[in-house]
């Protein structure tokens, strides 16, 4: 099983360990890719005021996020912590990696991936320093990243998720840089997070980002503590209900598309 995850805005701070070293990340494949994004984002963060101005509006950030320019200038020699570690936020604190039994720790290892405008995609093992870049940024040179990431990615993400289940959990500015297709998008499963609430005798049905980051943190928690390992999203749906999970399932109407999942939640 791959489960493809969307980072976080908000991220722990670098951490002490060794620089960044790009040859060391998983993807490989994606090396030429991410070095083309690091250099281009740190020129973009090196300069004066009025280059800070520059990056500031690159990057949509706002007054109080400008120590971020700071942050991704200093890229390449900050020190760096697992991937795990950096990225924080409602999903990663509902997933809480840092208490997994050593058993499910080694499976988050092996199938957890997650999305980045910076990195393209790193697994939770790798070491990268905290950075502030959005798969929705258009850097000056490069253009959108989500454009950017697409070819390395069609080369790179076959391999990755093998012959199992793809379980796609990636929000939708992080869904543009990769989209599985053929065989790999009939084995794939996305996911959307529905909030039930009854309205004068009437159900009815939203998404609602908090429930939705932290049910799908939960979800995988409860996937990765158990051990369970669908091999295809029908037999993904029936490891949910069987973890207690309210679970629609839409077939795709046409061979080469992904399954559609709808998780219904009352309360978190």
């Amino acid at each position: 099983m791959l489960v493809l995850l969307p980072p976080s805005e908000g991220k722990a701070p670098s951490g002490s360990g060794a620089a960044l070293k790009l040859e060391g990340l998983s993807l490989p494949e994606l090396g030429a890719a991410r070095a083309a994004v690091l250099d281009e984002l740190v020129a973009l963060c090196t300069g004066d005021e009025s280059d800070e101005d520059k990056a500031a509006e690159v990057l949509g950030l706002s007054p109080g996020l400008r120590g971020e320019i700071a942050k991704n200038a200093e890229l390449r020699t900050a020190g760096t912590r697992p991937a795990g570690q950096i990225y924080t936020g409602v999903l990663y604190d509902a997933l809480d990696l840092a208490t997994l039994d050593p058993a499910a720790r080694r499976r988050a290892a092996r199938s957890l991936l997650v999305f980045s405008g910076l990195w393209g995609a790193v697994r939770i093992g790798d070491r990268i320093p905290s950075y502030r870049c959005s798969m929705g940024v258009r850097l000056p040179g490069l253009g959108a990243l989500g454009a950017h990431w697409r070819g390395p990615m069609r080369e790179a993400l076959p391999a990755a998720a093998g012959q199992g289940l793809v379980l796609d959990l990636r929000s939708a500015a992080y869904a543009t840089a990769w989209k599985p297709a053929g065989e790999v998008a009939e084995r794939t499963a996305t996911v959307r997070v529905l909030q039930s609430k009854v309205v004068a005798g009437v159900e009815k049905r939203t998404v609602v980002s908090h429930f939705n980051k932290a049910t799908k943190g939960r979800m995988v928690r409860d996937l990765l503590t158990t051990g369970s390992a669908p091999r295809d999203p029908r037999e993904l749906v029936e490891a949910l209900r069987e973890l207690g999970y309210a679970v629609e399932a839409t077939p795709p109407a046409r061979r080469g598309t992904p399954w559609a999942l709808d998780v219904i939640v009352t309360e978190l």
